[in-house]
């Protein structure tokens, strides 16, 4: 890099003329301003000067084709001072380029540092940055490893913030609504996520024409952060000043400019054509030439093209129909390969078009403007242009150009003669998944099932088709698997088939994503294997995903399956088949109450040695994940969440890593983390998704339910059960259940007891059904006790605390006997009920589950008070309202806070004057109370910094405190009276 400008360059759409001086920051002396632009320059040296003063900003020039966009853009730039900027023009063929233009911005920057600049700048940036920077490198990583679309974005910033630490930065893109769209996504990701770093970014686009998809381009120039500059025609004066320039006259006559403004409504491309040709057509500015005007105009252009290419050889013909389908700037000895002869002799039929005025003074090829090439396509019918396009993609094969650029001319060709097509496409795709562009590699692979294939290869095609869209489209993803199961016939190859099925209808909203009976399909496979002696993997395999849909459909068991399972005692977890087995197993161990050390030693087993996450080892992860969740093992699970979303920024799989944050955001919430369980789930739910759904939405809006019942947010809740429909959701297996004890909680906190105790009821039912009785996973019956408690009903009361007691102390795991204890001590008589709380209290200590120790110290608390031990209430309350600020627990430690104050205990830090803090005051102040910076707690929230100072204001002025350094004593030590 030289001056910060890309190699792609930009022609100009018209030329500069007379005008007044700059005075803004891009003022350069002796250079005048474009003739009529004199606000537009304006209003770009105030973006510029808000740039530099540190903030993020877009401007966009947009207008009609030819009306000086361009041409503007590069005039502002080339004297614009204290900017680097590095400039591209999007071009039709590249559009599938995943992140080809993000490629041609960076590039020259990184490339022009220093070599120790550039590890700087690269440190850490990922290797999918690296991939996109230099295709052709060699970086030492799984060759075959994708990259998702978070993990790619992010390291793109984190290159881009670097860059602009260097010096104010200006990326600026022409012809916007060519731009392929994962590079789009990275722009408005950029400008939504760069806040405060000095960069600018300036596109230009059509008037009608926009970007793909549209709404990221209207993220990317939202009024927030873009000032968008319309260009309109010129004015009667601006012509006459473009008069004057164009035949060197001080004076033109005034009658003579008005015929040109009127024969091109002030369209500068088209006034630039007219005053050409009548220049050249020996026409004056004079008065009695005012008439003639009217035989020029914008159609003389293109007969003006077509007559100077009739005018030269051969050789030059075909080097401008070479030029008009390869594009500009391609190396001479492509451009003479795909003319069919020497380089001198393209060389030469260049020096022709340039002394024709067709061709720029650039040694590398290009047209002085695209209407040139315009000209030059429309000579041919689109059966022409196709064989065109075929010629040059065999070319650039031939000469080694990267697969996308062959892509581009073979997808713009059509079905192309030869198997060397569908190879180049399938390649692109797998090179757009290893930069996190699924969407781009499934363009690829639509256009390679139109190729000429062997047999039994568009099935395969057909397969890498469905693996690509399972990254986020899984309704697509079933359409291509199911299309490619009509052909496959190699047993690994639909067991494959079967296996991305399985893993897009557990991503699809609430499991029901349509296509083929998945059971018959894995039951055929089973048995064929079994018959044949087939692989024992493959089997294996099968027997895992049976399973697996028997735990989402219990109404697909059958006696056959029972009578052909594979025994636990021949799963040893030495194989990939084996630990899925022993996944599946293992969790259906843990559904049914058996004892945890039992489950454990299985999830050890499947666990072994976990590989990265692949379709082909589908639902291996997944049950080890929830097994872990529910066996409390929550230092383990959250290993793994990590392990698994470091993972997916090497796969792609945007469904796979939205579902992650879910099961990352019910961590939170079982660890008693409200606020963070909180903060990933609102996250999650505002995330966005090609398909238009998240997986395990319903999960989801149980989280946050529970989490905003625990903030005591009654009708935030209540709006997100209401969007919940039970007509399409009551089907849905484990996860309907699990929602029916939330939403029994939202009514029980409304005040309909009845209302909450039937819907308890109801989830006991589905649970049962499924068979699942352990109260880790459905401990609706405790709930259910404490309702019917509230209601008078005593004796059911009592009854499902005790039937829950002992399914707790027969699965063994300390949360849950912890739980179902604390329940048994509430309903159980005076004597009995202190002892199994005190009990409940020294378990769950042991457990991270501080909610429920804050919850059971309450209840333990309370009983203490009603025996008149009001220095043994207090310490319970303090210590239990601690373990609720701290998880945030808003609800919970009001309610603590009143049993405290009756217990004679004075808390000062709920405000002064009675004052409470607010959720967000409370959840902000703990945090900082422990030490986190403001930075540190709006990265923790997901909020942002503004409001983290909004929040500890508030809290200082309810405190009555100067600061944070008197935080932990104002939360943590108040005031008591023993």
């Amino acid at each position: 890099m030289n001056d910060g400008r890309s190699s792609d360059g930009a022609a100009r759409d018209e030329p500069p003329g007379a005008g007044p001086p700059r005075t803004g920051p891009s003022a350069r002396a002796g250079a005048p301003a474009l003739v009529g632009r004199g606000d537009e320059l304006a209003a770009l040296d105030a973006v510029a000067e808000e740039v530099l003063a540190g903030r993020t900003r877009v401007v966009q020039l947009v207008g009609n084709a030819g009306m000086g966009k361009s041409a503007l853009l590069h005039h502002w730039l080339d004297g614009v001072p204290g900017f680097r900027n590095v400039r591209v023009r999007c071009r039709r063929l590249q559009r599938d380029f995943a992140f080809g233009t993000v490629r041609r911005l960076l590039h020259p920057l990184v490339a022009g540092a220093g070599e120790q600049d550039r590890g700087a700048l690269l440190d850490g940036v990922g290797e999918p940055v690296l991939r996109i920077l230099d295709p052709e490198g060699t970086w030492g990583g799984d060759s075959g490893a994708y990259a998702d679309a978070a993990g790619t974005l992010a390291g793109l910033d984190r290159l881009a913030f670097r860059l602009s630490r260097q010096g104010p930065l200006v990326l600026a893109v022409d012809d916007l609504q060519w731009i392929d769209p994962p590079s789009l996504r990275w722009l408005a990701h950029l400008v939504d996520r760069a806040d405060t770093h000095p960069i600018l970014v300036a596109v230009v686009t059509r008037t009608g024409e926009r970007p793909e998809p549209v709404d990221l381009y209207d993220a990317l120039v939202h009024p927030s952060t873009c000032r968008t500059l319309a260009l309109e025609p010129l004015r009667p004066a601006d012509v006459t000043q473009l008069v004057a320039w164009e035949f060197g006259v001080p004076g033109p006559d005034p009658s003579f400019c008005a015929a040109c403004h009127a024969a091109t409504e002030g369209h500068p491309l088209f006034l630039r054509a007219l005053l050409c040709d009548a220049r050249h057509g020996g026409v004056r500015p004079a008065q009695e030439d005012r008439d003639k005007i009217r035989t020029f105009g914008l159609p003389t252009l293109l007969r003006e093209i077509g007559q100077r290419l009739g005018q030269g050889s051969p050789a030059m013909a075909e080097l401008a129909r070479g030029l008009a389908i390869l594009g500009d700037g391609m190396p001479w000895p492509l451009l003479a390969a795909y003319c069919g002869t020497g380089e001198a002799v393209v060389r030469s039929a260049a020096a022709e078009l340039r002394s024709l005025g067709l061709l720029g003074a650039r040694d590398d090829p290009r047209f002085v403007h695209r209407v040139v090439r315009e000209a030059v396509l429309a000579t041919w019918t689109p059966q022409e242009v196709g064989a065109a396009h075929a010629r040059a993609a065999h070319v650039l094969h031939l000469s080694g150009r990267p697969d996308e650029e062959v892509a581009a001319h073979v997808m713009a060709a059509g079905p192309v003669a030869g198997s060397w097509p569908l190879t180049v496409l399938r390649r692109a795709a797998r090179e757009a998944l290893r930069r996190g562009a699924p969407e781009t590699a499934v363009t690829y692979l639509r256009h390679a099932a139109f190729q000429p294939a062997a047999p039994g290869e568009r099935a395969q095609v057909l397969l890498q088709l469905a693996v690509a869209a399972s990254h986020y489209d899984t309704s697509l993803a079933v359409s291509y698997g199911t299309a490619a199961l009509e052909d496959l016939s190699d047993d690994a190859a639909r067991s494959e088939a079967v296996g991305v099925l399985a893993y897009a209808h557990l991503l699809s909203r609430g499991g029901r994503a349509d296509g083929p009976d998945l059971a018959r399909l894995t039951a055929e496979l089973t048995a064929r294997t079994d018959t044949e002696g087939a692989d024992r993997e493959s089997s294996l395999r099968m027997r895992a995903l049976i399973e697996w849909l028997e735990f989402e459909r219990p109404a697909m068991r059958t006696a056959e399956r029972t009578r052909r399972a594979v025994p636990v005692s021949d799963l040893d977890g030495h194989t990939p088949g084996e630990r899925q087995l022993l996944a599946v197993r293992a969790f259906a161990a843990l559904r049914a109450g058996e004892p945890a050390d039992r489950v454990a030693e299985l999830v050890d087993r499947a666990r072994v040695n976990l590989p990265v996450f692949s379709h082909e080892l589908f639902p291996l992860h997944y049950f080890v994940a929830q097994s872990l969740l529910y066996l409390d093992a929550l230092d383990a699970a959250d290993g793994l969440c990590d392990r698994l979303l470091h993972g997916t920024k090497d796969k792609g799989m945007e469904l796979l890593a939205s579902s992650l944050m879910v099961y990352r955001a019910a961590i939170a919430l079982r660890r008693g983390d409200v606020g963070r369980a909180a903060a990933v789930a609102r996250a999650v739910s505002a995330r966005a998704c090609a398909a238009g759904e998240l997986p395990y939405r319903l999960s989801l809006d149980t989280i946050r339910i529970d989490a905003l019942l625990q903030l005591g947010d009654v009708a935030g809740a209540e709006d997100i059960a209401a969007a919940c429909s039970t007509a399409d959701l009551s089907d849905t297996s484990w996860e309907w259940p699990r929602f029916l004890m939330s939403l029994a909680a939202l009514r029980t906190a409304q005040g309909d007891r009845r209302g909450g105790l039937a819907l308890l009821r109801e989830c006991g039912m589905h649970f049962e059904a499924v068979g699942t009785v352990s109260p880790m996973i459905a401990p609706w019956r405790s709930r259910a006790a404490v309702v019917s408690l509230g209601l008078g009903y005593g004796r059911e009361a009592q009854a499902l605390a005790e039937e829950e007691l002992e399914l707790a102390r027969r699965c063994r795991i300390p949360r849950a006997v912890g739980v179902a204890l604390h329940t048994a001590g509430r309903v159980a008589g005076a004597a009995r009920g202190l002892e199994l709380l005190a009990e409940a209290v020294s378990i769950l200590e042991r457990t991270p589950a501080e909610l429920e120790l804050a919850r059971a110290l309450r209840t333990f608390g309370c009983e203490l008070l009603r025996r008149d031990d009001k220095p043994g209430a207090r310490t319970a309350l303090r210590r239990g309202l601690d373990l609720a600020v701290r998880c945030g627990a808003t609800a919970a430690a009001r309610d603590l806070q009143q049993q405290l104050h009756e217990a004679g205990g004075r808390v000062g830090s709920r405000g002064a004057g009675g004052c409470p803090l607010t959720a967000g005051e409370e959840r902000v102040a703990v945090l900082a109370a422990e030490g986190w910076s403001n930075k540190q707690i709006a990265e923790h929230l997901f909020v942002s910094l503004r409001t983290v100072e909004t929040h500890l204001t508030g809290a200082y002025r309810k405190l009555r405190i100067g600061g944070r350094q008197e935080l932990r004593g104002a939360l943590s030590a108040p005031a008591s009276r023993n």
